[in-house]
């Protein structure tokens, strides 16, 4: 009875299921058979013999070792941390400012226009970003150091100063992504049903009361879980930025190495392929712990809101 039950609800169900085939598949074949690569990480990877074939560490988990014997590859931890912690508090003010902003416009053209062009650097590559960075920045002929100069000051060294970088990076991840971010906090804002706006301004209700009592409490939900989602992203910074932005300027390393390029500088300098796998198995094990552990205060908040 109860496989009938379920053959029914195939049935009765088939065009949406046969709509999901392509993405199950893709998502066997590029998120759940990777898997099985994991072994990598605990074993001495050989390129002849291959991942299986290769030999196992002695001890298993020797390959994380390198992760926990240097000052440097605590330094990339902390950075990586702190760093994506800083971007998901900025970003979650920068753009649901924005959603706001743009919710409050009653000109069509010019908020299509504002949205547009806030979307726009989405689309630009990070080595395009790089580049306008230093020629922002540069000590000799940058842009900034030239009018610093104008103004009469001395010219700042940005690329030997690693205090200033914190900023630097998160206001061009804040130029960049912002408009893309805005996107889902305006579409939860344009589902609010009107009379709710309508009721509060014949009450008295001034724009300020309705943002902070109507469209604030009603976003709450969607910057819940896309918080929890940036959460679970916190442990994998954004490599592209990273090195376009810094590159191997070692000077700025204390502020600015992250997991990812500490584990790609290793890797081109020793070529130990397990190495670069147990750092990316711990960026995993330490991402799903914090996913975990955010869904579950999610859910003390609002039950409604957490992700399960």
């Amino acid at each position: 009875m109860r496989s009938n039950g379920m053959l029914r609800e195939l049935m009765r169900n088939r065009t949406l299921l046969l709509m999901f085939l392509p993405v199950a598949v893709l998502l066997f074949l590029f998120n759940y058979l990777p898997l099985a690569g994991l072994v990598i990480a605990f074993k001495d990877f050989n390129f002849q013999k291959g991942i299986f074939g290769s030999d196992w560490m002695h001890p298993l988990f020797n390959n994380f070792d390198y992760l926990f014997s240097s000052d440097a590859a605590f330094r990339a931890i902390r950075n990586t941390i702190l760093l994506n912690a800083l971007f998901i508090v900025v970003g979650l003010v920068f753009e649901v400012g924005l959603a706001l902003l743009l919710n409050e416009m009653k000109n069509r053209f010019f908020k299509r226009l504002s949205q547009s062009l806030t979307f726009l650097p989405f689309f630009i590559s990070w080595i395009v970003v790089g580049v306008f960075a230093y020629n922002l920045l540069n000590f000799e002929s940058g842009a900034v150091n030239r009018f610093v100069m104008w103004l009469g000051f001395e010219p700042i060294d940005f690329y030997s100063n690693a205090g200033l970088w914190p900023f630097i990076l998160t206001m061009a991840i804040r130029w960049k992504v912002t408009g893309y971010g805005t996107i889902v906090y305006l579409a939860a804002l344009t589902s609010v049903d009107n009379s709710y706006y309508e009721a509060a301004s014949i009450d008295g209700a001034t724009r300020w009361q309705q943002i902070r009592y109507i469209s604030l409490p009603m976003l709450r939900p969607t910057i819940i879980i896309l918080t929890l989602l940036a959460v679970g992203r916190i442990m994998n910074a954004d490599f592209g930025m990273f090195y376009a932005m810094v590159g191997d300027a070692s000077l700025l390393f204390p502020t600015t190495d992250v997991i990812d390029t500490f584990v790609y500088r290793s890797l081109r300098k020793s070529g130990d392929i397990g190495m670069a796998s147990a750092a990316g198995f711990l960026q995993s094990i330490i991402a799903f712990v914090l996913v975990l552990a955010s869904n579950y205060a999610a859910r003390k908040v609002d039950k409604d809101s957490a992700i399960f």
